[in-house]
């Protein structure tokens, strides 16, 4: 058990570091610089005062990346991830004077751990492997994110001068604006008036080097022909044409967009299929290969990092809050949760609907009175307790374990 406690001020240029006791009496500080000279100077600080491999002395600091926390992880060591409000409520305990520095935040820090180790949770050991999906799952996502914005932005553009573009490629039954089909068309044609010029010939070419339309290109040729040569309102010629140029820089965009996209779901997927607990989650009902690298991104394959299956659920704002005081008997949705894995169960309960087990769950669930989202909700969550119940012991899910009949106690009763 160790003796001295780090904590570490972060910022961009420099970081503090105070090491206090015990008895809470600071033994050494240290202002160090964000580069190789400044990491080693902290470790030599942390020699001279106990640091060994057997027993590292614990760091509190207020964020969970960056460089100096993943080397510091690479040691071994304890590394709690301080939220900065509650470092601040702590900080008022120190001192009422509301005065601040930087080496009075770490010194709070590494109070923190004196007294509330018990209280915050170490950042999760998982694997190297497990660190590289989650970096990947969470830039694929966002990539899509990205995406969906620079279609937005496409489309709101293009209702102000180009209607038939939207009534060609968005909507229901619609390719997309981020198709193949929609940017190629759109990049050779960014006005409605070159929209209106293009020949069958020139369609069905352009039809060719982006995707071929499942109703056949010279169906789809004659129904762009139709839309594009359409009456509708037009901006001035002039107008018309420099909109049309900042058109193609849009698509532009969205051609970069689509491509990370793409490129980033190649390297999850690989990522994830090497990974030893891949065929565990993807044997789960509505779990695909990127949606599994979603979840196995949050939950990370640290098996200590969650004391029991509860503690999983909560982390995924999947398990109900109640909310209790003299008369007042509250159960509520959980809002505090890890929203990246919270959208991805979501997303998997909706998808696991198609099979006959989860969706006898849900019909119970709905039958019982919830509304769509809390019986979706109660899905994910057992769900959930089932993937930690595999994870944990390392087998494939089985329907006929995870979701048993209910027992008709009236039934039994009669008999």
């Amino acid at each position: 058990m160790s003796t001295i406690f780090c904590g570490i001020d972060w910022a961009e240029g420099h970081h503090d570091i105070a090491l206090v006791d015990l008895d809470g009496a600071q033994v050494a500080k240290l202002r160090i610089s964000d580069d190789s000279t400044g990491y080693h100077a902290l470790m030599e600080l942390l020699t001279r005062h106990g640091d060994t491999a057997e027993d590292p002395i614990p760091v509190a600091i207020e964020t969970p990346r960056g460089l100096l926390v993943a080397c510091l992880r690479a040691t071994g060591r304890q590394i709690y991830a301080i939220n900065p409000l509650a470092a601040a409520r702590y900080r008022d305990r120190a001192s009422v004077s509301r005065a601040k520095s930087d080496a009075a935040d770490a010194r709070v820090l590494a109070n923190i751990l004196r007294t509330d180790r018990h209280a915050h949770r170490p950042l999760p050991d998982d694997s190297e492997a497990g660190q590289a999906i989650a970096v990947l799952a969470r830039a694929h996502q966002d990539a899509i994110w990205d995406r969906q914005q620079m279609i937005n932005r496409l489309r709101s553009h293009l209702r102000e001068y180009y209607p038939a573009a939207l009534a060609a490629f968005h909507g229901p039954g619609k390719p997309g604006l981020d198709s193949p089909r929609a940017r190629v068309i759109l990049t050779a044609a960014p006005t409605p008036a070159d929209a209106a010029k293009l020949t069958r010939s020139q369609l069905r070419a352009l039809l060719k080097r982006g995707e071929r339309p499942r109703c056949g290109i010279e169906a789809e040729v004659e129904r762009l022909r139709i839309i594009f040569r359409a009456d509708y309102l037009r901006q001035l010629p002039q107008v018309e044409q420099a909109l049309g140029h900042q058109a193609v820089a849009l698509i532009r965009q969205v051609d970069a967009a689509c491509t990370s996209v793409a490129q980033l779901a190649v390297a999850t997927e690989e990522a994830f299929l090497a990974h030893p607990d891949a065929d565990i989650i993807t044997s789960f009902p509505g779990l695909s290969v990127l949606s599994g690298a979603r979840i196995l991104a949050e939950i990370g394959d640290d098996r200590e990092r969650f004391a029991d299956a509860r503690a999983m659920k909560a982390y995924a704002g999947a398990a109900p809050v109640t909310r209790a005081s003299g008369r007042s008997h509250v159960v509520v949705a959980r809002t505090v949760k890890n929203q990246r894995l919270a959208s991805a169960g979501h997303m998997w309960a909706f998808a696991a609907l198609r099979t006959q087990a989860p969706r006898a769950h849900y019909d119970r669930r709905r039958a019982g009175g919830e509304r769509h989202t809390a019986a979706l909700r109660n899905l994910f969550n057992k769900l959930l307790g089932c993937l930690y119940h595999c994870l944990q012991h390392r087998t494939l899910f089985d329907s006929d374990r995870a979701f048993t009949p209910p027992i008709d106690l009236a039934a039994c009763a009669s008999t």
